[in-house]
């Protein structure tokens, strides 16, 4: 079905008419950072402590607690689900505007390093060491595929093969978020230049993948204004592995000792 010519003024009126919206009112980046911060450290406080504090306290619990325990659990999980979709948008930003891919890529690749013992130690105890990996390393691969795709330009099929091969790699390597991961990172890349349309299909995807509440992070992601902020250099870098270390070190020592 397509368009005619007033429905298509229409679009780029009302496209127009939020871009200026955006541009005055819009957020920085690092107001980006800080909401997709904040939502993470909630996620994983209520994965690591909330679900080990149910755990340690099963036997104790009264069927009130038990309930405001469940739920306290599930909100804090479907809260923690806006952060990935900030940090996907925030590497093709990163992507778009670095000065080196090189310098940026082995930053991604050495805290994905750094941050997989606190991964593992707070969110997976009990399973072996890296049967799971880290987001940086999704978010790594999601970089990787773009420079690929840049460094392949015009050349449609190859550019393809590479995405698919980004994808693998997450589902082969067992990275958090996985292939869907890659793919949302590549979907954000290729619909860049309509902020509109980056959200929408960036907000469908997530509904059909992880569902409400993960689509309302468009909505800052579409209001981002194309300004870095004021923000601590490498803060968010450090602050990944950080707190999943001390969570790990709250959930499987400090609250154990209480309940011993």
């Amino acid at each position: 079905m397509q368009l005619t010519y007033k429905q298509e003024d229409l679009f780029s009126r009302i496209e127009r008419s939020l871009d200026s919206v955006r541009k005055k009112y819009g957020v920085p980046g690092s107001v980006l950072k800080y909401l997709a911060a904040l939502s993470m450290l909630v996620d994983h406080t209520g994965a690591a402590f909330v679900r080990k504090y149910t755990s340690l306290t099963a036997g104790t619990q009264t069927p009130a607690m038990r309930a405001f325990l469940k739920q306290l659990y599930f909100y804090m999980r479907r809260f923690g689900r806006l952060a990935f979709p900030i940090y996907c948008f925030l590497i093709v930003e990163g992507f778009l505007h670095t000065r080196n891919e090189k310098k940026y890529a082995f930053r991604l690749f050495l805290f994905a390093l750094i941050s997989e013992f606190p991964f593992d130690y707070a969110l997976h105890p009990n399973q072996p060491f890296m049967t799971k990996q880290n987001v940086y390393f999704t978010l790594l691969i999601g970089l990787l595929v773009l420079i690929g795709i840049r460094q392949l330009y015009g050349r449609i099929p190859l550019q393809l093969i590479l995405m698919i091969t980004g994808m693998f790699l997450a589902k082969l390597l067992n990275t958090d978020y996985n292939y869907k991961g890659v793919f949302i990172i590549e979907m954000l890349y290729i619909t860049r230049f309509s902020p509109l349309l980056q959200s929408g299909c960036g907000a469908s995807f997530m509904q059909y993948y992880e569902k409400m509440p993960t689509p309302l992070a468009f909505i800052p992601i579409y209001f981002y204004n194309g300004k870095r902020g004021r923000q601590p250099k490498y803060f968010f870098y450090f602050f990944y592995p950080a707190h999943l270390l001390l969570l790990g070190v709250l959930s499987n020592i400090i609250l154990p000792g209480m309940f011993s």
